[in-house]
């Protein structure tokens, strides 16, 4: 089957999934989107969706629905653009749509595909990176806030012609790699993740304001470490985040000069994408369920199936869970608590 020919289903009609589906839709592909709400879906078929940024600016109409269950022809791709909160009511749903030689693509943040594969089988899954930037201005009105790429890649085995027709297609929304590491890339964005969006949410800083801080670089390069060391125990090879930064390099070396190194190199981060946000803040403010889980909580599993010990990850997922049940207010005096008296 020529990748032109195959029908895909985008599932979550937020910044990512909607733009997704709207660049598809505007390059001829099959194409259908699922939303929550009937409002929503009801704008997407007849008024459309309106997109801008980094890429184009255009409007196009979509078919969409308010659930998977109204979808009525089987698809060959289904897209997973939920959170990762979402993912497994969504995946016990897809089964009714996926054809039989089908593919889920999970785009979420963190790592998602263990869960995904134990309900719909590994065979089916392909991993995927998303490196690129969006916001929902408003319903309908979305932006693409910076280019970047998709990494894509089966699990457990390379990559096939299928999944270079799947790269083919994806490509009309931006530029696509394949690799026979998905894992590996997957647990580098979930390194930098880990750092950036759970002590973002502790203290409620944006990035640049955050790293200035010593004392929370200071636990950044833990969380790293205890990360890497995970990393270890599953055989998974960690890629080079972005091309640029090497987490066991980064680590290497235990003297003044290498510390000196790591502390200017997550200044320099820290300038860079100084007015970077978290999103697990941006979910705890407007009063929704976090994706830790998915993404502090992923070591902290694994750390604890092998044996690895996990402390400062286990405690910033604990100390983001008290913030969840408002037992704990999102502050920058959490970093006072004693437990990171180690770090001062």
């Amino acid at each position: 089957m020529k990748g032109s020919d195959l029908k895909f289903l985008v599932v979550g009609a937020g910044a990512v999934g909607g733009i997704t589906a709207a660049l598809l839709k505007k390059n001829g592909i099959d194409v259908e989107i699922v939303c929550k709400h009937d409002d929503y879906a009801s704008l997407i078929s007849s008024t459309g969706i309106e997109i801008k940024g980094a890429c184009s600016e255009f409007s196009v109409k979509i078919p969409a629905f308010a659930s998977i269950t109204q979808v009525k022809e089987e698809k060959d791709i289904v897209l997973l653009a939920t959170k990762a909160t979402d993912m497994i009511e969504v995946a016990n749903s897809v089964d009714s749509v996926l054809k039989k030689n089908g593919f889920l693509v999970s785009m979420q943040n963190g790592i998602c595909e263990d869960d995904l594969a134990a309900i719909i089988g590994k065979k089916r899954i392909i991993g995927c990176v998303t490196g690129w930037g969006a916001t929902m201005q408003s319903m309908g009105k979305l932006v693409m806030t910076s280019k970047g790429d998709l990494i894509l890649g089966y699990p457990d085995r390379i990559p096939d012609d299928f999944l270079f027709n799947i790269a083919e297609i994806l490509s009309y929304v931006v530029p696509v790699r394949t690799t026979e590491n998905i894992m590996g890339h997957l647990y580098s964005k979930l390194i930098i993740n880990s750092c950036i969006t759970s002590l973002g949410a502790i203290c409620g800083l944006y990035l640049g304001k955050m790293l200035m801080i010593r004392k929370v670089r200071r636990i950044f390069i833990e969380i790293i470490r205890e990360a890497v060391e995970v990393a270890k125990s599953l055989n998974i090879k960690i890629e080079v985040f972005g091309g640029k930064l090497d987490f066991e390099k980064f680590l290497k070396g235990n003297g003044m000069l290498s510390d000196f190194r790591r502390h200017l190199l997550l200044m320099v981060i820290g300038y860079k994408y100084r007015r970077l946000k978290s999103s697990v803040l941006q979910s705890l403010e407007r009063g929704k369920p976090t994706e830790i889980d998915f993404l502090n909580g992923y070591i902290i599993k694994n750390g604890n199936i092998s044996g690895v010990p996990v402390p400062v990850n286990t405690f910033i997922v604990n100390m983001i869970h008290q913030i969840e049940l408002k037992k704990r207010n999102i502050s920058i005096c959490n970093f006072d608590d004693p437990f990171f008296d180690r770090f001062n």
